[in-house]
């Protein structure tokens, strides 16, 4: 081993202020304050790591106490600047507060600090990491550091100034470092890389700055490491520093990427588990291809000009991911960038993380596919004819009347209609209805009445429909992923508030829906949301012979019980078999009441005076009806007593 060896970061760190990679505001500041003599008795030095904090307070501390100074450019040969350089602490002394952070050690430091310096114009104390320090050690130093001896200096460098007290930032000088631009990085590693003869190539050194995020240590650290790569056959190459970092090239993600927005699932699988077999994780893949969708939203919404600073990447690079998303909208990238970032939630809680990432994949995919402008218009125009969406049929219901004009009244006199009516012990009569003896409303019916009396009672449907009650319980899923592929992979077979059973063919995925998954709870969740008050039975299997009879049977069941509503534009009979009884003669209360609804014809309003007088006579004949109604077991007879006695003048007929 050589122990003469010293890392690059270490090697190359600057020593005057000149030598600070950015930082220029900084740099500025700190050389007028030596020059104008205006040293303050404390400093916080603030920013993210690998920015200089540190390496900035030992070049202020070696320019003040420099045998030739104070100067901007310290020597670097004196006693005081290779103590400094060396980290010998004489006058100079550096504090690690995450490992002396108490109370205890606060005091220490306020009972040497009134010491005078040994051999330097001031006493220097670098606290780095200060925000580790607990309250009662800032509060302990903060009278002296309001009020330090005379020749002491406090510099506290952090990266996490917010978890710094009020009191103790109020009483330095506040100097923010910025990250370091890409631009300055990269011509720092070049100038290492030449000096060191390490054989890399331009991109390579821009990728490794892209990757440092603005910090110069990472940055050099890395350049380190790939310096045993080091060939005069070849140069280091950005592939070389995927692979050393286990990053995905960009060509990869950029295949992925395509495959997606061209809704390709099984091309996108296999680009997926090529990269999955070269040794990356799921939540890499996934932040990997976060990041690229990142630039490609950025790329979407602003110029190229402007995006090239932000992205990061290199001309190519730009122009091959403005060509995929050409075709794209920007709302369907935003769409992508949550669906991502949710996966790699969910990644996080998960036992099977490459199931979790197909389904991300199929997922974005479907996602593209589903959102395409073109098939968003396609669909809106659909809705628009009326061919996408079923139309509620609003004929079987009695609207209020129009308002009948004057002029019009006189058209509407008399209407007539002749029904014959079949008794047990008479003949059939002919009974002539005129326009007077219909009940008439005098407003516009409320919703209770539309309800109760315009609405013919059709039976209601079997709250076995398969097809509608697998959706609603796709809907009551918590967990979106899980829903997304038990929508691709599971089959109802039978879903009830008594017993729910789902087939699953494939066995990974049965694993864990199954009753012994780790998924099965949300498919419980959902059957006992979908059915209030029970608790079904959830079965969930691979497929059997039996399942296509048993679905059969419960569609065959909806069909029957839920008949489509008929209408008719006869003037006042609704019902198709109604109306042949009538014509026929066969015309009794009973076959009204269990077989069919008759519905009265709304007609112009009459006089008012005379309308109110028989509202309030057929309501409390109504009344009469309903508890008749109440000892039928039909769900229909209330309904149809209503129209018959509105029919016959509120007669009470016999049903």
């Amino acid at each position: 081993m050589n122990k003469s060896y010293v890392p690059l970061y270490r090697k190359y760190r600057p020593q005057t202020i000149e030598q600070i990679v950015g930082q220029e505001h900084i740099k500025k500041a700190l050389t007028n304050a030596i020059q104008m003599d205006r040293i303050s008795h404390a400093y916080l030095f603030t920013g993210p790591r690998g920015t200089g904090k540190t390496s900035t307070a030992r070049i202020f501390a070696k320019s003040l106490n420099c045998e030739h100074g104070p100067t901007i450019s310290p020597c670097n040969e004196c006693e005081n600047c290779k103590n400094i350089t060396n980290s010998i602490p004489i006058d100079v002394i550096e504090i690690d507060a995450a490992s002396n952070r108490s109370v205890n050690d606060a005091d220490e430091i306020i009972q040497k600090v009134a010491l005078a310096p040994v051999q330097s114009r001031y006493k220097i104390y670098i606290i780095d990491e200060v925000h580790m320090l607990t309250n009662q050690a800032f509060n302990a130093l903060l009278k002296t550091l309001e009020e330090p001896p005379k020749n002491v200096i406090f510099i506290l460098a952090t990266t996490e100034v917010h978890k710094v007290l009020d009191t103790i930032k109020s009483r330095c000088q506040r100097f923010d470092f910025k990250r370091i631009t890409t631009d300055d990085i990269s011509k720092h590693l070049r100038y290492i890389a030449d000096k060191e003869v390490i054989n890399i190539t331009d991109d390579a050194l821009s990728y490794i700055a892209q990757n440092s995020a603005g910090g110069m240590r990472d940055s050099i650290a890395l350049l380190d490491q790939l310096s045993v790569l080091n060939s005069s056959d070849s140069k280091i190459s950005v592939d070389d520093i995927n692979r050393l970092l286990g990053r995905l090239s960009f060509d990869s993600l950029t295949s992925l990427f395509k495959e997606i927005i061209s809704s390709s699932h099984n091309e996108a699988l296999d680009v997926l588990n090529n990269i999955y077999n070269q040794g990356n994780e799921p939540a890499q893949i996934l932040s990997n291809f976060l990041e690229y969708l990142r630039n490609a939203l950025i790329l979407k919404s602003v110029s190229t000009d402007a995006a090239g600073s932000v992205v990061q990447l290199n001309s190519e690079q730009i122009n091959v991911i403005s060509a995929c998303v050409a075709s794209l909208e920007i709302h369907q990238l935003v769409s992508l960038i949550d669906k991502c970032a949710a996966y790699i939630k969910e990644l996080k809680q998960t036992s099977n993380p490459k199931l979790w990432l197909d389904v991300a994949i199929l997922d974005m995919a479907n996602l593209v596919e589903n959102t395409k402008l073109e098939d968003l218009q396609r669909r809106l125009a659909n809705l628009e004819s009326g061919d996408g969406a079923k139309r509620v049929n609003f004929s079987s219901y009695n609207t209020p009347p129009a308002p009948v004009m004057k002029s019009d009244a006189k058209k509407n006199e008399v209407k007539t209609v002749k029904l014959a009516v079949d008794n047990k012990n008479e003949t059939s009569k002919n009974i002539k209805l005129t326009e007077e003896n219909i009940l008439q409303k005098s407003s516009v019916p409320t919703e209770e009445e539309v309800l109760t009396d315009s609405v013919p009672m059709s039976k209601p449907s079997s709250v076995n429909n398969l097809k509608t009650l697998w959706g609603k319980l796709l809907e009551n899923i918590s967990s979106f992923p899980s829903r997304a592929i038990l929508k691709q992979q599971a089959v109802p077979v039978k879903i009830t508030s008594d017993e729910v059973i789902l087939s699953i063919k494939n066995t990974s995925w049965l694993k864990q829906f199954g009753p012994d998954g780790s998924k099965h709870n949300f498919i419980v969740e959902a059957a006992n949301s979908l059915f209030p008050g029970k608790s079904p039975k959830v079965i969930v299997r691979q497929p059997e012979a039996g399942d296509d009879k048993i679905r059969a049977g419960q569609t065959s069941e909806v069909e029957e019980s839920s008949p489509a509503p008929e209408t008719d534009n006869s003037p006042i009979i609704q019902n198709q078999s109604v109306k042949s009884k009538i014509e026929s003669g066969d015309f009794s209360a009973d076959n009204i009441s269990n077989n069919s609804i008759v519905k009265k014809e709304s007609t112009h309003q009459s006089d008012i005076s005379n309308s109110s007088d028989n509202v309030q006579e057929n309501l409390s004949k109504k009344n009469e009806m309903a508890k008749i109604a109440a000892n039928h077991d039909s769900s229909y007879h209330s309904d149809s007593v209503n129209m018959v006695m509105d029919l016959f003048e509120g007669k009470l007929i016999d049903t």
